[in-house]
């Protein structure tokens, strides 16, 4: 009920999401990111365990491959599970249980992978991957992660109608420079297209508001006399 993107960013080593379902609060449940070690999605019939555990696997060393193999060794329940990691130095890794929902699809490439299940295409995942590698030079990386979703979507996207979406951003600060989530929507997509445009030309104040208050700008706020 959900397909979804990971990638890494080669130039800034940020890593990035995006995904979408029928489900409500998808963002909420599949998405997992840490800075300098990996991003996770925990994706149909979503255990949200496994991906703090493939984190933790990333943080010893392990490859995303390495550490895939490792939980598919030991966990279950992974024939119902669709899993994508992505590690530090740009490994991807996907696994799609033989239980996964409807028509499914993955693909991988340099720093990237793309998943999906109960697609109304199995190319949905590669076209995804297609519209990150050749992302426009300077073009920022959450302009690129609402591309490849809208990509997805005007392709086909999933089976059903979808209601959710959420789009992250983990660059290297300690927290998620961008988090936007659609929880609960007739048009997920264009809502999520609507926040980020609210949002992108705000981001870099609030970063600054955090690492260095006296300098960051007002906002005409009732007390903020900047």
């Amino acid at each position: 009920m959900t397909f979804s993107l990971l990638a890494r960013d080669p130039s800034s080593g940020a890593f990035g999401s995006v995904i979408c379902s029928s489900s409500p609060a998808v963002a909420a449940r599949c998405v997992h990111l840490a800075d300098g070690i990996g991003a996770v999605h925990s994706q149909n019939v979503t255990d949200p365990r496994l991906g703090p555990r493939l984190l933790s696997l990333l943080a010893t060393g392990q490859s995303a491959e390495q550490a895939l193999q490792t939980v598919r060794e030991s966990e279950p329940t992974l024939a119902w599970r669709q899993l994508l990691v992505v590690d530090a130095a740009g490994g991807a890794a996907v696994h799609s249980g033989s239980h996964a929902l409807g028509t499914v699809g993955e693909r991988t490439g340099d720093g990237v992978v793309a998943a999906g299940n109960m697609l109304a295409t199995e190319l949905i995942p590669s076209l995804m991957v297609e519209r990150w590698s050749n992302r426009p030079e300077r073009e920022p990386l959450e302009e690129t992660l609402m591309a490849v979703l809208e990509t997805a979507v005007e392709a086909g996207g999933e089976a059903g109608p979808v209601h959710s979406a959420g789009l992250s951003v983990i660059s290297g600060l300690g927290w998620r420079v961008t988090d936007l989530r659609v929880d609960l929507s007739d048009s997920p997509i264009a809502e999520l297209r609507r926040l980020l445009q609210v949002w992108l030309p705000q981001r870099d104040d609030y970063i600054q508001r955090a690492l260095d208050p006296d300098a960051s700008p007002g906002y005409g706020v009732p007390g903020d006399e900047r």
